[in-house]
């Protein structure tokens, strides 16, 4: 059966899997090509450069990773089963996914324009997730600390844990589905201690 996806869908998927895993400076338009089956030019057709191609990815995943976190937020209640709902959809989309949580480190990497392109399109969420937490630490369900150093904290710990497989390794750990449950339950419990009261 052949492959309904639109072509323009089809480069975003494979070039989201490729600068997700392997990294931008390592992904070619002509590998990209040849994995699809197309031409380069077919690329070049929808994103006129790598750069466009990168923006356009940033743009997608960035879409994905709200409707997912937005999906979870609307049955989440607050306090720390809140924080805790999240942590655990980032390590499903982790596990189902890896490609897309791969794409936001090495965009942090990559530094701006990309990096940029991605705060600003994560930004809702980011200062939602701040005011979430300077009120319920305001109200005592969470302890006291300064938000924003929480959300970047609570960030490089998911990312690290979820996505840095060549560490996880140094350190004697074999990433399997059943070490990233066990390292998100980990990672959970460090959170829970320096957030609960």
């Amino acid at each position: 059966m052949a492959d309904r996806t639109p072509t323009r869908e089809r480069v975003l998927d494979a070039a989201l899997a490729s600068f997700g895993g392997r990294g931008y400076d390592a992904t070619s338009l002509d590998a990209l090509a040849g994995e699809l089956g197309v031409r380069k030019q077919t690329i070049l057709y929808y994103f006129p450069s790598k750069e466009a191609l990168l923006a356009g990815v940033i743009d997608a995943s960035a879409a994905e990773l709200t409707r997912a976190l937005e999906r979870t937020l609307a049955h989440a209640g607050g306090g720390w089963a809140r924080v805790e709902a999240v942590v655990r959809k980032v390590f499903r989309l982790a596990a189902r996914r890896p490609a897309l949580l791969g794409l936001l480190r090495e965009v942090a990497r990559l530094g701006p324009p990309a990096s940029t392109r991605l705060i600003a399109a994560l930004d809702p969420l980011v200062k939602r997730a701040q005011t979430f937490l300077e009120l319920e630490m305001a109200d005592g369900r969470l302890r006291s600390h300064d938000p924003a150093t929480v959300l970047l904290m609570a960030y490089s710990m998911v990312i690290g844990v979820a996505t840095e497989e060549e560490v996880q390794r140094a350190l004697g750990m074999q990433p399997s589905l059943r070490s990233l449950v066990r390292r998100r339950r980990d990672l959970l419990a460090v959170l829970r201690s320096g957030l609960v009261p």
